[in-house]
């Protein structure tokens, strides 16, 4: 309802009788006239145009012919004079009475208030060494977040373990076979295959530096020792961790996505139970075996080489093996599969979990399982090696 610019003492004019507005320049004063509508939108729109690279001062503008006027119009006025220029027309003080009716006032003095553009302060530039030790920050406060989520999960799913396990009528037998054929059995070739170059090329390596000491038979020594302690479980949790990570994490964050872990907590049961524990589980057992393929295909990469190149024989590359490796080597490399094994599989579930309600955030939080589990899988591997060589292990 558009607001009448007449005097109390006058009746407001008749729709039949409204004046459509005008603005007019005479003698350097603005006189704006008439009614400052929705109705007349478009012509005033025009002329405002028309008369938008002029500036007047608030006492060089005559409002005294304002007749009605509702938001559509204060709009217009807004533009033409500018938000500090009405506002300052329209305020009712001792100092600097207005002509206005106080309504009408009221009404222009909110739209150019809410037109008024605030300059947004500007940022205090960092120094180089301040943006840094920010960003630093930033990053620390992310690893401790994560650390912390992945800690609380982690007690919850030895809970759940604690819990299900002396009752086998809550096992779920059949997701965890899946999940062992998924995670172990469809990821052997690949395991063999990657662990058997790296073995060649690690002998191959081995063989190369070692002949300038007249040593190349320590090559066998060279193989059998890092496959034993380290290249065997860590290739193949590394693969696992790109392979099967990504895989928890997608398929459980497309289920909640399709609200389907809802659905699971309607229906009274655990999606931790259901979902994550089956998982885990074959991840534990799956681990150990890949670990063992990886060794046996990393010596026999290794073998392979040494019979072509140092015309070491395979009996006798077994024969040094036997001789010079203890068992501890290899009970070392295997300890550490199912700490790897159930860290990944952890790592993958809740980032599962943690996706939004997009496919974007399934993509994104699939990268950071990734990521998350070979940067874990790598720094405990370095801490576990630290350990087992104080240990004299």
């Amino acid at each position: 309802m558009p607001i009448s610019a007449s005097s109390p003492e006058h009746e407001k004019p008749s729709l039949n009788h409204r004046q459509p507005g005008s603005l007019a320049s005479e003698n350097g004063h603005l006189i704006i006239q008439g009614d400052w509508t929705l109705a007349d939108y478009k012509a005033l729109k025009k002329r405002v145009e028309a008369n938008s690279d002029q500036q007047w001062a608030a006492e060089r503008i005559d409002l005294k012919g304002l007749g009605q006027v509702d938001t559509a119009g204060a709009s217009l006025l807004t533009t033409l004079l500018g938000p500090d220029t009405l506002i300052s027309l329209t305020k009712q003080d001792g100092n600097t009475p207005t002509t206005l009716p106080q309504e009408q006032s009221a009404l222009l003095h909110a739209v150019a208030d809410a037109m008024r553009e605030e300059p947004s302060p500007e940022p205090e530039g960092l120094t180089p060494v301040a943006e840094f030790l920010t960003e630093t920050g930033k990053r620390v406060a992310a690893v401790w977040h994560l650390a912390y989520l992945l800690s609380g999960f982690v007690g919850q799913i030895i809970a759940t373990l604690v819990v299900i396990l002396p009752r086998p009528s809550r096992w779920r037998v059949t997701p965890f076979v899946a999940a062992i054929q998924a995670t172990g059995l469809n990821a052997l070739p690949i395991v063999a295959l990657l662990t058997f170059l790296v073995g060649a090329v690690v002998a191959f390596l081995g063989a190369t530096v070692l002949k300038d000491f007249g040593a190349t038979i320590y090559t066998v020594n060279l193989v059998a020792f890092s496959f034993f302690r380290e290249f065997g479980v860590l290739l193949a949790a590394i693969l696992l961790a790109g392979r099967t990570a990504s895989a928890f994490t997608a398929q459980i964050g497309a289920m909640k996505v399709n609200e389907e872990l809802d659905a699971i907590r309607t229906l009274g049961l655990d999606p931790v139970e259901l979902l994550v524990i089956p998982r885990v589980l074959a991840m534990m057992v799956s681990l150990p075996i890949l670990t063992f393929v990886g060794i046996i295909s990393g010596l026999v990469g290794g073998g392979m080489v040494c019979a072509l190149a140092l015309d070491i024989t395979p009996t006798q590359f077994m024969a040094i093996v036997e001789r010079d490796i203890a068992l501890k080597h290899f009970l070392v490399g295997m300890s550490k599969a199912p700490i790897f094994a159930f860290l990944i599989a952890a790592i993958g579930c809740l980032e599962g979990f943690k996706v939004g309600g997009s496919a974007q955030s399934v993509g994104v939080h699939t990268t950071s399982a990734v990521v998350q589990s070979i940067f874990m899988v790598i720094l405990l591997d370095a801490v576990a090696a630290l350990f087992f060589m104080e240990m004299g292990w």
